[in-house]
Parts: structure tokens; sequence; C-alpha cells
């Protein structure tokens, strides 16, 4: 028969594809607080005033003002005595001096400081049987 047409099958493949949850294992994260224990250290500054007598016995014909000589400050003290006329006598001088000192303090400080631990755990045969992902996470 040869006007007979001939029939040739055509095939096609196809294929789909989807996509399922496994799990390769868990993260744990947990933190440790620690405490230390550290020195704070400063500088402390204090002053010291230290008080001289100066006896001076000078006439003098008006009173003078404080005055300050370095680290010094000089206070005149005045007296009047009676002679057969009166007369201004510088009698003493107080002479106050300071001086700095610097001492060291060390305070021990608690500081506290935390720590990440992070562990990894293998999944079990069950957790891996789960249903196919739909892709979502």
């Amino acid at each position: 028969m040869p006007d007979q047409p001939t029939t040739i099958p055509i095939a096609e493949d196809e294929f789909s594809v989807h996509v399922e949850k496994k799990v390769s294992g868990w993260v744990r994260v947990t933190t440790q607080t620690h405490t230390l224990t550290e020195t704070a250290a400063a500088d402390l500054r204090h002053e010291d005033v230290q008080i001289k007598r100066v006896p001076v016995g000078i006439e003098v014909r008006q009173v003078s003002d404080i005055r300050v000589e370095g680290d010094t400050t000089i206070v005149p003290v005045f007296e009047e005595i009676l002679v057969i006329e009166k007369r201004l006598v510088l009698k003493e001088e107080i002479h106050i001096t300071r001086s700095a000192s610097i001492e060291r303090a060390e305070i021990p400080v608690a500081l506290r400081k935390q720590e990440a631990i992070v562990e990894r755990e293998k999944p079990t045969e069950e957790a891996n049987q789960g249903e196919p992902d739909n892709g979502e996470l």
C-alpha cells in the first residue's frame, strides 16, 4: 500500500522539580557572663599649708597690703605701741606656703564580660523525613 500515509510516533520527555526540606543540624547559642576585677588608678591631689611666723619689729608709716611671693602669701600684722608719740610698727609677718603632692589611688572595679558559645548539633533520621518544601523558608 504505497498510497497510505506512514504514522511516526513523536515522543517528548517531561520533568518536574520539587524541593524537600532536610535538616542538616541545629545551632544552639548561649552566653556566659564573666566578672573580671581590674584596678582603676587615679592621681589624687591634696595641698598642705605651713604657717610660719616671722618677727619683723620695724616702724612703718602706713599699713601695707597682703602680698604673694611665689607660693607664699604674706599677711602683715600691725600693732600700735604707745610711746610719747604714736608709731606704726610692723610687728611680724605671717608666711603661708602651699605645697602640693600627688598620691596614687588604686581601687578594684568589677567589670562584666559576656561570651557567646555556639554549639552545632547533628540531625536525627526522624527530623530529615519531613514534608516536601513549597519553596518558603
